[in-house]
């Protein structure tokens, strides 16, 4: 357990050519109470990440020498957003421009430290990286349990819901469906059920969440184009996610 994490995101992976640079970040890490990984090149932190943690699941960060032989670190960073695009990236250089800084930054790092690293700004941007980590993970778990309920919606179900987060009023919503007031009002209280909403302002805030998960997040079986909706009605706000 990491002492600044708080979570088993333990590993601090760090890609650094240069060997002393490496053994100093690699024990400035481990002094913050870090698990250490170290990589010379961006091809072998890829290549040991592949067969040792594939989803890069125990990473807490990874810290990036910006000039690395063969792949360079911007590169890598890339590669990295690839496998897991909320694992927090520090990138490192030793030379004081401002181009790679700027690339750095617009390419999604959490920092960019001058060389040569100083323990005090080191141990900030490792706990800052753990807390966005941290906080990432914690939303796609609660992401994750948001799609096992809406999964547990049948179809009418999800219509109701679909149409009252739009705004319908309950005989609005049994007018569209052609189905009876006190039948919307039965489907809506099991949906606010298996949602686990307390209310219509949480049910809607739930049901934004999901219109704003990334594509190919819908609920098993859900396609975007499945969603059941009134014939000649064109595709409703969650029939978009």
């Amino acid at each position: 357990m990491v002492k600044g994490c708080g979570v088993t995101l333990a590993t601090v992976h760090i890609v650094e050519d240069d060997e002393l640079v490496r053994d100093c970040l690699s024990a400035m890490a481990e002094d913050a109470g870090y698990t250490v990984r170290a990589h010379a090149t961006a091809e072998a932190f890829l290549a040991d990440t592949a067969r040792a943690d594939p989803a890069l699941a125990d990473a807490a960060c990874v810290v990036v020498d910006v000039n690395l032989p063969g792949m360079d670190g911007l590169d890598l960073m890339g590669r990295i957003a690839g496998r897991d695009p909320d694992l927090p990236v520090i990138v490192v250089s030793g030379a004081a421009k401002v181009a790679p800084a700027v690339a750095a930054m617009k390419g999604g790092a959490l920092d960019f430290i001058q060389k040569p690293v100083t323990r005090s700004a080191f141990a900030r941007s490792l706990a800052e990286a753990c807390d966005r980590r941290r906080s990432g993970v914690a939303a796609r778990r609660d992401l994750a349990l948001l799609r096992v309920r809406a999964e547990r919606l049948s179809d009418r179900e999800w219509s109701v819901m679909t149409l009252i987060t739009e705004g319908a009023a309950n005989h609005e919503a049994a007018a569209r469906l052609g189905i009876s007031v006190r039948t919307v009002e039965n489907h809506r209280a099991r949906v606010m059920d298996k949602m686990g909403a307390s209310n219509l302002s949480e049910l809607i805030r739930l049901a934004l969440r999901l219109e704003g998960a990334p594509t190919g997040g819908a609920p098993a079986g859900r396609d975007r184009g499945d969603l059941p909706r009134p014939e000649g009605e064109g595709e409703t706000s969650l029939g978009r996610w």
